[in-house]
């Protein structure tokens, strides 16, 4: 990067910033300054699940802020009231009468059930994912498994990671024995994502979220599910953990797709038993922008923006033709795919590449005005498109990274 900006570009050291001059876009594709039309195959950074330049959005989120533009946490209005009530309206059996906490996006949603859990069981520990990503806060990064975590150590006290879902064969999960190790009264509550997403899309097998669920009922832990990245349809449900039949968070994370990118908020979705207990305790808890109206009346117009255009169930009905492209992906570049996986609108394709390899793939894509999420660290190519991309639009998209795996293994 050879221009100077007058503020940071994040993840990176400045001088290797890659800025992208955005002007606007629709559907599937957006624009930038130089004329340029991005298929986007990454929905930005996972939240925007509604595509781009979508209508209703832009008209809703202008409409309340004539309204309605600024108020005070302690507000009530009725878009407020109205978007807690449809998001514990999703959520399972036991939500309806709990409460909805509201944050500015998913790094501070997971942040705040870090308190909740505390304040609720009166203990500290927190058990996570070595190959997880929970957020950019504090606590959040200190939950997660990934290279953003080791930089800003030593983070929140109390945090144990386990090595679920790795490469090497073992226990369904490692969960249980580590909470049986901790012994009574040990653990404050377990941090899953759903699905794992820019760690490399694992998908958890059948009877994980099961297993765990047991498991802290047995020992008096929350179990808290991280819907950052993968819900509001990114999987072919409202919420990815609804694949693992009759599990049951006591909390449930959300940001990104809540508002399809449009607005800026997150939140938590706390059970009823666990919210009963703030009826007498203090929440200590609160943000200045907590449920701010732009923010609500976007997720509130997104939420029925993915009902009225069917987006869940076409992420689900799509999936069948993502996994089989990229199967034929993996059998054309044998050499460099070594697996590709997915769930819904959300895949990964699992490279054996160098460095110089890597950089190949990320600059035939660039030249091709393809995004999708490169991650090296991850050792996959991350596909995670608008709900509302077409059949035509994923094949090109799937053709320009077959001509980026032929560049790159060169």
């Amino acid at each position: 990067m050879t221009e100077r900006y007058p503020f940071f570009f994040t993840w990176t050291a400045q001088e290797r910033a890659k800025p992208v001059h955005l002007t606007g876009g629709e559907g599937a594709w957006f624009t930038t300054s130089d004329g340029g039309r991005w298929l986007d195959l990454g929905a930005l950074i996972y939240q925007v699940n509604l595509g781009h330049g979508h209508r209703r959005m832009i008209e809703a989120v202008r409409a309340q802020a004539e309204r309605l533009c600024v108020a005070v946490p302690g507000a009530v209005y009725p878009e407020k009231v109205e978007l807690a009530e449809r998001l514990l309206a999703l959520a399972p059996e036991g939500f309806r009468r709990g409460k909805v906490f509201f944050t500015l996006g998913g790094s501070d949603a997971n942040e705040n059930a870090i308190k909740i859990a505390r304040l609720f069981t009166g203990r500290y520990k927190l058990i996570s994912r070595y190959r997880s990503y929970h957020g950019a806060t504090m606590g959040a990064v200190t939950l997660s498994g990934d290279w953003r975590r080791p930089p800003v150590e030593p983070g929140l006290v109390g945090v144990v990671h386990v090595d679920d879902l790795g490469p090497d064969p073992g226990p369904l999960t490692h969960i249980p024995r580590v909470l049986d190790l901790e012994g009574p009264g040990g653990v404050a509550a377990v941090f899953l994502e759903s699905v794992v997403g820019g760690n490399g899309v694992l998908v958890p097998p059948r009877g994980y979220l099961q297993r765990v669920r047991q498991a802290c009922d047995a020992h008096g832990t929350l179990l808290v599910m991280d819907e950052v990245l993968s819900g509001f349809g990114r999987t072919g449900k409202w919420f990815a953990f609804e694949h693992q039949e009759g599990v049951v968070p006591d909390m449930i994370t959300v940001g990104k797709a809540l508002t399809g990118g449009y607005g800026t908020l997150g939140a938590v979705l706390v059970h009823e038993r666990v919210a009963a207990h703030f009826d007498r305790h203090p929440l200590v808890a609160g943000l200045t922008h907590y449920g701010h109206p732009l923010g609500v009346a976007a997720a509130l117009e997104a939420l029925r923006v993915y009902e009225d255009e069917r987006l869940i169930d076409r992420a689900a009905a799509v999936e069948p033709l993502l996994l089989h492209a990229l199967r034929q992906l993996q059998e054309k570049h044998v050499s460099v795919v070594t697996g590709t996986r997915g769930v819904g609108l959300l895949a990964a394709v699992e490279l054996d590449l160098d460095e110089p390899g890597w950089n190949r793939l990320a600059g035939a894509l660039r030249r091709r005005r393809v995004h999708a999420h490169v991650q090296p660290r991850a050792r996959a190519l991350i596909l995670s498109p608008p709900l509302c991309i077409s059949e035509d639009e994923l094949h090109h998209g799937i053709e320009a990274i077959d001509q980026a795996l032929a560049e790159a293994s060169t």
